[in-house]
């Protein structure tokens, strides 16, 4: 079955950096659409970025731009996104996403789902 296991999350704090990583098994790796999403307490899940999900190759919110980075190693069926200069407004519950055809970064685009990993950014 389809299994997205994410990692790399914890407590850093204002301006310093983390590397998610979110290894994929189940399914054709090179074949699908990975995406990042992220959920604050008392807010709705927003996409965050997404890689090979449209014509430019990436997407990005506007919120992130120019501070994280999504890449994917196929060869080790892995998604990754660096966050750099982190803000206590990235904190949230961070989660990587997959599927066959999403164009877009909308959760609705994406049928299969990690568990999510907690990143808190605090001085």
């Amino acid at each position: 079955q389809v299994q997205l296991v994410e990692s790399g999350g914890g407590l850093v704090k204002p301006g310093g950096s983390l590397r998610l990583s979110c290894a994929a098994s189940g399914f054709t790796f090179d074949d699908y659409v990975l995406g990042w999403f992220r959920q604050a307490p008392g807010k709705e899940r927003e996409g965050v970025s997404c890689i090979n999900c449209s014509d430019s190759t990436t997407l990005y919110a506007d919120s992130v731009k120019g501070r994280f980075t999504i890449s994917r190693d196929n060869a080790k069926n892995t998604v990754y996104l660096q966050m750099n200069n982190l803000t206590p407004e990235d904190t949230a519950v961070y989660y990587c996403a997959a599927d066959s055809a999403a164009s877009g970064l909308s959760e609705f685009m994406f049928d299969f789902w990690g568990q999510g990993i907690q990143v808190t950014v605090s001085s």
